[in-house]
């Protein structure tokens, strides 16, 4: 399994593990400059954790390149986050030709739901042809 290779994830800090062929876990190490001014982890962070670990739930390519882009992202803040790190749980729901549907629960490091989100990835790999 290649995950994807770009610096704003080795920035992040982010350790991956493949627990099947649908399923993705990422652990996000909590820094100081994450956290908002109301002193909880800024919801940028918990949306790019979210984006990032369903974004590798298809495998990158030899390159480390993505295979896959996000074009719709919606994330459900359920509680505020905190903590030394957060765990983002990716799963595949459905795959179509183009089109995948995927979902991510973010925890923190007492196992509490901070945050759900649902995305819609685009198969990059496929021939566009770019629109006038």
């Amino acid at each position: 399994m290649m995950f994807i290779k770009q610096p704003f994830d080795e920035f992040l800090g982010l350790k991956y593990k493949k627990l099947d062929d649908n399923n993705l876990q990422i652990i996000l190490p909590v820094q100081d400059l994450f956290i908002n001014s109301a002193g909880v982890i800024h919801g940028g962070i918990i949306s790019s954790l979210a984006d990032v670990a369903v974004s590798n739930l298809l495998p990158a390519n030899e390159e480390g390149i993505q295979q896959a882009v996000t074009v719709d992202l919606n994330v459900s803040f359920l509680k505020p986050a905190t903590g030394t790190y957060l765990m983002a749980n990716a799963k595949i729901e459905k795959q179509g030709r183009t089109l995948i549907h995927t979902e991510c629960s973010i925890y923190n490091d007492k196992q509490e739901i901070v945050a759900k989100s649902k995305a819609i990835l685009f198969r990059t790999h496929l021939k566009i042809s770019p629109q006038a």
